[in-house]
Parts: C-alpha cells; structure tokens; sequence
C-alpha cells in the first residue's frame, strides 16, 4: 500500500503570523494534529503539530501572543504520494514525528500521520 492511499488530501494551511491559539482552533476545528505553515518570505514549507503547541503552552508562553514562525519545523522531511507505508512509517519512527507533509511536484498534496497508516493496516471491525 502506498502513501497516496492512506494520506489526508485536505490540507490544513497556515501562515506563520498565526497565533498558536488561533493555529490550535483551526486544527481542533478540523480535527487534524498538524498544519502546513506556508511562509513566502522564508520560501519554504514547514509543520505545526499539536506537539509543538503543547510544548510552548507548557513553557508558560501565551499562546495569544506566539507565533507559529516561532514554533514551525523548517527542516521537514518529505514523503511522496508514491512512497510506500512501510518507508513512511520508517522514516517517522527514525526521525521521532508523527505526521509526513507529501509533497508533489514540490507542492503539497497532503499529509500522512501514523493514524493514517495504521487505518490502513488494521481494517475497522463492522459490528
């Protein structure tokens, strides 16, 4: 199985003048644990996760007043549509995230999270 088939199509986008409060609303509001953060003056794609919101709230930073350029993974790692599950999920467990932003083309297609390949792993029992 590949990356194509279990990623998330609908892609959450941010700016990096965001507000980590207005960043979490979104991300609860679609029910996703990351968003792209496209930021055109550093030219470049980068990822907020829950984790990364949690980690500033947990320091005693507002969250009115950060901004995700502040909290933003810049070196991101890649996956794309073709990837299989396996190196998905090997590249996440090596390089310690949950969440891949698939690239392709250069722009985002989507994301995958583990939630997604382990959907894709063990079928949902029908009751």
């Amino acid at each position: 199985m590949l990356v194509r088939d279990a990623m998330s199509t609908v892609i959450l986008t941010i700016g990096p003048a965001h507000t980590l409060r207005q960043a979490a609303a979104l991300m609860s509001a679609r029910r996703v644990g990351a968003a792209v953060v496209l930021d055109p003056d550093a030219g470049g794609i980068g990822i907020l996760t829950e984790r990364d919101i949690l980690n500033s709230v947990g320091l005693g930073q507002d969250p009115d007043t950060e901004r995700t350029h502040a909290h933003t993974t810049t070196d991101v790692v890649f996956a794309t549509p073709a990837w299989t599950l396996e190196e998905a999920a090997r590249t996440m467990t090596r390089g310690g995230f949950r969440h891949l932003v698939v690239l392709d083309a250069g722009e985002p297609a989507g994301i995958v999270s583990v939630r997604d390949i382990i959907r894709c792993w063990v079928p949902s029992l029908v009751a």
